[in-house]
């Protein structure tokens, strides 16, 4: 993580996200740099319209959030199909040692 906010730094920043940039930003922060990260993070944002990505990610955050509280209702009346369902898989995983020693 610690790259990536590094990176969102940089360019709150306005300054290019570079190898040398992030590496120095890193190191600013105390962090042990990895160098392969660096590059792979480099190379991973180039063309890549951070306002867009920001955007985008803040509105699928907000949605789920909207529907939060039916989704509470909904996770209630399924817990209990759940915790069966849990305790099948056990028994099952229990017969399956069982019959190893057997």
């Amino acid at each position: 993580m610690e790259y990536l906010y590094s990176a969102l730094v940089l360019y709150k920043a306005g300054k290019d996200i570079t190898e040398d940039a992030l590496t120095a930003v890193l190191e600013a922060a105390g962090v042990s740099v990895d160098e392969n990260r660096v590059k792979s993070l480099v190379a991973a944002l180039s063309g890549v319209d951070i306002d867009e990505a920001l955007s985008n990610a803040a509105m699928m955050a907000a949605a789920p959030a909207a529907g939060a509280p039916a989704a509470a209702g909904a996770a209630e009346e399924a817990a209990p199909e759940e915790e069966e369902e849990e305790e099948e898989e056990v028994d099952e995983a229990d017969m399956g040692l069982g019959s190893l020693f057997g």
